[in-house]
């Protein structure tokens, strides 16, 4: 099925690393009339992705979506990846999420995908499989970096974190505009016990939580991030964030909380700003 192409072919591999401090995101006024990359989000259960307008933060057309092959292999998702930049008819850069810690392109953890993703170059074998020069990145990381650029978090100075409820806890932390990449807080422990093994959506469905005891949880959560890192702004993100009115008014925090705006979007929007500023690092310094 074609798709919008993005002119240009495939660029030669880019030299920016986008594990390290300080990383920023594209500047959608600095890419001009041309201003869409394709961008993947790989999930649990899914792996969708489109092509995105980085002047205005949106999806161009209709999303595509296919279920993360079962078990969810290198292999096999990099041929899922390869199969919607083959619907786009798509011949640029791409932006491909990792559910999980990535560091110059090599997976460091797994979650909900195979364990033999642990010291893949997804970066080489998804651009082998491709044929386009790819940038990955973690998803929360993206989402963070999509709701910077264009959502919840848009023009807040100092430190913002983002927090993505869902099967776990992600996070991503931003501070003045810099992603420190790969945080994970959601693994750190509350009273013994992991932050998302005590809140997570997943544990609110299968332990039968009402919002009221959801809330008392996941509160207790925050406070915990709220005493070790000092946020300026928490941004709740995943699944659980489509349903901010049923719990929000029930959170009580010293920092202010939002609901994202990109929902579903953000990672596949965040992938597609970490691709254009990998392509082009020197464009984009704010």
């Amino acid at each position: 099925m074609g798709g919008v192409r993005r002119s240009g072919g495939c660029p030669a591999r880019h030299a920016t690393d986008l594990g390290g401090f300080g990383y920023r995101p594209v500047m959608a006024e600095d890419q001009g009339a041309d201003a869409q990359y394709l961008g993947v989000d790989i999930g649990g259960s899914g792996v969708k992705g489109a092509p995105v307008d980085l002047l205005r933060g949106r999806l161009v057309g209709e999303r595509k979506r296919i279920p993360t092959p079962q078990p969810a292999t290198p292999s096999a998702v990099a041929g899922v990846v390869a199969d919607i930049a083959k619907h786009f008819d798509w011949a640029g850069p791409i932006g491909v999420t990792y559910p999980g810690v990535v560091r110059h392109g090599v997976a460091r953890t797994a979650a909900n995908v195979d364990d033999g993703w642990i010291g893949t170059d997804v970066r080489d074998l998804i651009e082998r499989r491709s044929g386009s020069t790819v940038t990955v990145i973690n998803d929360a990381d993206a989402a963070g970096l999509a709701e910077l650029e264009f959502g919840a978090a848009r023009d807040h100075a100092g430190v913002v974190m983002l927090l993505t409820i869902g099967t776990g806890i992600g996070s991503a932390l931003l501070v003045n505009g810099a992603l420190v990449p790969n945080t994970e807080f959601g693994h750190l422990e509350i009273r013994g016990r992991s932050a998302e093994s005590r809140a997570s959506d997943l544990v609110r469905e299968t332990k039968n939580l009402s919002w009221e005891d959801w809330a008392e949880r996941f509160n207790e959560v925050l406070v915990a991030f709220e005493g070790w890192f000092w946020p300026d702004l928490f941004v709740l993100g995943g699944g659980a964030s489509k349903r901010f009115d049923k719990f929000g008014h029930l959170l009580d925090t010293r920092t202010p909380v939002v609901p994202a705006e990109l929902r579903n979007e953000a990672g596949i929007v965040g992938a597609a700003l970490a691709a254009a500023r990998a392509e082009a690092p020197a464009a984009v310094a704010r």
